[in-house]
């Protein structure tokens, strides 16, 4: 079998079950901020363009999926960050969801056997880790803390680190703590890149969740844009319909750049089998042509934002986020005993910080802070600040 099977840690829900598995819970319903699933209702008119086109299941798709989903996105892309043309036929590349994506491009792209070649933030999204081992190599993590406003540090990372380096991933905004990174950073790694000759993989499935209207999150293909590197070499940009349209289920995203990479990685997804299905197509390229639904979505999180943190202020070590819908607070004290407090008095599951980190020269940058996915219905979520103060006020 393959060995990297062997190194995979449990998945951090996994985790969570087993640590709660024999907890007496509070006798009040059960209120859960663990899973990052939007709750809110998905857009009318695409789940209604889902239905109408359920004749498409008699068709095999192609994995390049079609004309019209391709050319939906680069239309975004254009107007979402500033793009002057982006090539629907060479540049963009529709998949089932980023986490699917994320894992197979580490297949493509990573020479087994040769450890320390992809380098990933800490705390980060497990399939990072996965994807490297399961392409045979180990992951280098870059702590991401409050010293360093939870952006990466890399000014730990060696010209040895970066010549061996064929994958770097990047989360912005990131999971789980929010922070943007900044369009100088961006090109200071795409720099990095072209002289090392490594990919950037950039996960921004949270980019569209923001609190200003007027400042959206920058993104990788926006800073290459910026600074002349129009072909996005070295660049790849993932992104998703889950947050944004709240269609987690609909598993539909894309990943769009670097023109010579992606027609690899096409040819890689025409073996693997994973092409989207025509219904799920046609929904999407409604929902990617449609900004007010989105506009409407963000709205929602922005009230739960300022509802939920003056609750929480008072008892916790917590502050708005520059984007997404996680709160990362300090749990002054052991977060997994903090997770099993807040279950047993007030029966409100979060997710301990420690389970999205990983030990590095013995220290996980997540141990101490939980994280808080609101994404359930705002008086949910209300309720639950509610629990946690009250149960944190009684001690």
């Amino acid at each position: 079998m393959n060995p990297g099977l062997a190194a995979l840690q449990p998945y951090p829900f996994e985790r969570l079950r087993a640590l709660t598995a024999n907890v007496s819970r509070a006798d009040v319903s059960p209120l859960t901020l663990t899973i990052g699933e939007p709750q809110h209702a998905p857009p009318p008119d695409v789940i209604e363009a889902l239905s109408r086109a359920l004749d498409g299941v008699s068709r095999y798709p192609l994995t390049a999926s079609s004309d019209a989903l391709r050319g939906a996105i680069a239309r975004w892309l254009e107007a979402r960050f500033g793009l002057e043309h982006v090539d629907s036929s060479a540049q963009v590349l529709p998949v089932n969801g980023t986490r699917e994506a994320l894992f197979a491009i580490a297949q493509v792209l990573v020479s087994p056997g040769s450890p320390g070649q992809v380098i990933a933030p800490n705390p980060f999204y497990q399939i990072y880790e996965g994807a490297a081992l399961l392409a045979g190599t180990k992951p280098r993590f870059v702590g991401v803390s409050a010293e360093n406003g939870f952006l990466p540090d890399f000014s730990a990372l060696t010209a040895d680190d970066w010549q061996a380096c064929e994958l770097l991933y990047l989360c912005t905004p990131g999971n789980p703590a929010g922070a943007v990174i900044p369009e100088a950073q961006l090109q200071a790694l795409i720099r990095l890149a072209e002289e090392y000759d490594f990919m950037i993989a950039s996960d921004e499935c949270y980019s569209e969740i923001y609190p200003d209207e007027a400042q959206p999150p920058v993104g990788i293909l926006q800073a290459a844009h910026a600074m002349g590197n129009t072909d996005f070499k070295h660049c790849l940009a993932f992104h998703s319909l889950s947050k944004r349209s709240s269609l987690p289920g609909l598993r539909s995203g894309f990943v769009a750049g670097d023109a010579d990479v992606l027609k690899q990685f096409l040819r890689y997804r025409t073996y693997h089998g994973c092409a989207m299905p025509p219904h799920h197509q046609v929904a999407s390229i409604h929902a990617w042509s449609d900004e007010t639904h989105v506009v409407a979505n963000r709205a929602l999180y922005r009230e739960k934002f300022d509802r939920v943190l003056p609750i929480l202020e008072p008892v916790l070590a917590v502050a708005r986020p520059e984007a997404g819908f996680y709160l990362w607070p300090e749990t002054a004290g052991d977060d997994e005993a903090f997770a099993v407090h807040l279950l047993e008095q007030c029966n409100v599951s979060v997710l301990p910080g420690r389970y999205l980190g990983r030990d590095v020269d013995g220290v996980n940058p997540g141990a101490g802070r939980a994280r808080l996915a609101l994404v359930a219905e705002l008086e949910q979520c209300v309720e639950a600040a509610h629990r946690i103060a009250d149960c944190l006020c009684r001690g």
